[in-house]
């Protein structure tokens, strides 16, 4: 048994209207994508999802951020939790959010009484003037929250 394949030519007009579609598909969707955006809403979702239904305390949540970053594309974060960092007493996870970001969840850290110390300082991304909010889960259960607004000039995500 065999198959027969048609072949149907292809005229070189056709073949570069074909790509030049393909092309402005491609290009259209990255300028919707890059307009999606995180919100307090958003960030309130995750947050829930995070820790549950507790409600976080304010205090002993530091953020070290600028107050006015010039590039978004890379703004310096330190996060410090007040933590003796022992086997009773420590801090098990701490969530960062940007309520800007085309994602709400910036990223998250572990912790454990080895650590020694629950700080920590990266470098992120930020589309534009946002909030950042970090959040500390405690090995006891309890939860707490600091936050911070950063006016950025220049977009580091599309803005």
């Amino acid at each position: 048994m065999s198959e027969k394949i048609i072949t149907r030519k292809i005229r070189r007009r056709d073949l570069l209207a074909m790509a030049g579609t393909g092309v402005i598909a491609v290009a259209g969707i990255g300028l919707v994508a890059g307009q999606a955006k995180a919100d307090a809403a958003a960030v309130a979702k995750l947050m829930k999802t995070h820790i549950g239904g507790k409600t976080p305390k304010s205090g002993r949540v530091t953020l070290e951020l600028p107050q006015i970053a010039e590039n978004g594309n890379t703004v310096p974060i330190a996060v410090e939790v007040q933590s003796p960092m022992t086997s009773s007493d420590y801090v098990k996870t701490l969530h960062v959010y940007a309520e800007g970001n085309p994602s709400p969840e910036v990223a998250t850290f572990r912790f454990s009484p080895e650590s020694g110390k629950a700080r920590v300082s990266t470098r992120m991304r930020m589309r534009g003037s946002q909030n950042i909010i970090a959040v500390a889960e405690m090995s006891d259960g309890s939860v707490y929250m600091g936050k911070k607004a950063v006016k950025v000039t220049i977009g580091g995500c599309g803005g």
